[in-house]
């Protein structure tokens, strides 16, 4: 299917272009995206037809970014927000992303954020995708700027759109809205539709909840907790079966606590076992959540991408931002990995055309 997709959703994109929102340009131009990632790394017509674009170090405020370069005059910035990788800004996977987006004219950057090195989630993250965001709008004098974020970015570039008027639009791939609803999903599998519906269930990945303890591990008190969870979600992580006894026996009352969270199988009980973790993850929590932020005054329209078959966080939550944010649109392909944008039917390349388009129409001309 591969090698017919890239020419069925160019014959897609043209047969329709008159029906959709937007012009024949854009509508290539999202065949073309969706071609790019559907390549999987390997030649694509995009990149046939583009310039590779050049790669250089920046530094906004005290953040280093690598800025990508677009051959041609760009349509609009955009802020590639890193995810929790060692890696970073270097990922291959994120610096094949970052010149894919430059290939189709966005001027991007992608700041080194020094939290999601260490594996971490902050809500002060928002700061350098504000300040990225800022510096494309004041230093590269470009009207339109966006921020593309993927799973739990999203958070930090909501909150970062909310305090930066300079964005104008985000897209949002496989995010979170309500921190208390995905902590129950990837603990008990139970998730919502919307407010006061029947608690429904599917089997999560457990790799959400062993990385929500690694993100967690600085905000511990006791290096005895830090050393016996590192563990357990290490063994966990290896091998979902393996025996961890001996180094729960170890843990102290704020390990314990974190422990109750991650065993507990009852939805109901969530909210009262997160008001027991330790203050400062408690903390951290409260300023990543958007559910009780009042997101009225958001200015960015949002492009929210959610397979429906997510098992780390589910689509409900990008379902649940969609409607609080007052201008959003949101896509949910029925099977699509976690954070991923390569589908595995044409009906979800459909959609996933359709989410690009949304994007480019956003970007501008």
């Amino acid at each position: 299917m591969k090698k017919t997709a890239l020419v069925l959703m160019v014959l897609l994109a043209i047969a329709g272009w008159a029906t959709a929102s937007g012009t024949l340009p854009r509508a290539i131009d999202a065949a073309l995206l969706l071609g790019d990632l559907l390549a999987d790394g390997k030649p694509s017509l995009l990149q046939r037809v583009t310039a590779r674009p050049a790669r250089q170090s920046v530094t906004i405020g005290d953040t280093h970014a690598d800025l990508y370069l677009p051959a041609e005059k760009a349509r609009a910035g955009l802020v590639l927000v890193p995810g929790a990788d060692r890696s970073g800004k270097d990922h291959p996977r994120l610096v094949a992303l970052a010149e894919t987006l430059a290939r189709l004219r966005f001027l991007v950057v992608v700041p080194d954020i020094a939290n999601l090195r260490r594996l971490e989630l902050s809500g002060a993250d928002r700061r350098p995708i504000a300040a990225a965001a800022g510096w494309l709008a004041s230093e590269r004098h470009l009207d339109r700027v966006g921020v593309v974020a993927v799973s739990y970015g999203v958070l930090p570039a909501v909150h970062a759109a909310l305090e930066q008027t300079a964005v104008t639009f985000l897209l949002g791939i496989g995010g979170a809205y309500d921190l208390k609803a995905a902590a129950t999903f990837f603990t008990t599998g139970a998730y919502r539709q919307g407010p006061g519906q029947d608690w429904m269930h599917a089997v999560p990945n457990a790799y959400g909840k062993w990385v929500f303890v690694r993100s967690n591990l600085g905000r511990l008190d006791d290096s005895a907790d830090r050393a016996a969870l590192d563990g357990i979600a290490q063994r966990r992580l290896n091998d979902s079966a393996a025996g961890i006894d001996d180094l729960v026996g170890l843990l102290k009352p704020q390990g314990r606590a974190v422990m109750a969270l991650l065993d507990n199988t009852d939805p109901a009980r969530v909210p009262a076992l997160l008001d027991k973790l330790p203050p400062r993850i408690k903390a951290e929590i409260a300023q990543l959540d958007l559910a009780p932020r009042d997101l009225s005054p958001l200015a960015a329209r949002l492009i929210l991408v959610h397979g429906q078959d997510d098992r780390i966080i589910p689509w409900t939550e990008s379902a649940a931002l969609a409607r609080m944010a007052p201008r959003a649109q949101l896509f949910v392909p029925t099977k699509l990995a976690h954070a991923e944008l390569r589908p595995s039917g044409l009906s979800d390349a459909v959609i996933l055309w359709r989410a690009a388009l949304a994007f480019l129409e956003a970007a501008g001309p």
